[in-house]
């Protein structure tokens, strides 16, 4: 099994991550219907953001925290829609890939979704 290597094995990970996020209710209405995601939009945008994270490639000027206070607004992102997000990132990576950008793209997603639940925790005091 190969590690990360591209943009295009970046942009396999992601189809097959989303295909398996959207097929659970229990995740999936947040991407439908709180956000009403357009994927095919969506996916070149979280292929460049990976690629910038893991490839060090850059590209990506969104706010990552910001796009998630916003969506708590709508529908609270708890710590359990966090986990269900973790476990099939993880599944997939694993799935997929083996080697030191796989295991750093699985650290940056846990690094990620853990500051996302402090900021909308602190967010939620304020």
């Amino acid at each position: 099994m190969k590690d990360i290597e591209n943009q295009e094995d970046l942009q396999l990970l992601l189809d097959q991550f989303y295909t398996k996020l959207l097929a659970d209710p229990a995740i999936s209405y947040i991407f439908t219907d709180v956000v009403k995601i357009k994927i095919e939009e969506h996916l070149p945008i979280l292929v460049t953001f990976w690629s910038q994270a893991v490839l060090g490639t850059g590209g990506y000027s969104g706010n990552l925290a910001q796009i998630h206070l916003d969506i708590d607004q709508k529908e609270h992102l708890t710590p359990e829609l966090f986990n269900i997000w973790l476990g099939y990132f993880d599944a997939t990576v694993n799935e997929l890939f083996k080697g030191e950008k796989a295991e750093k793209i699985k650290t940056q997603a846990l690094s990620i979704a853990t500051v996302m639940q402090i900021k909308i925790a602190n967010n939620r005091k304020g």
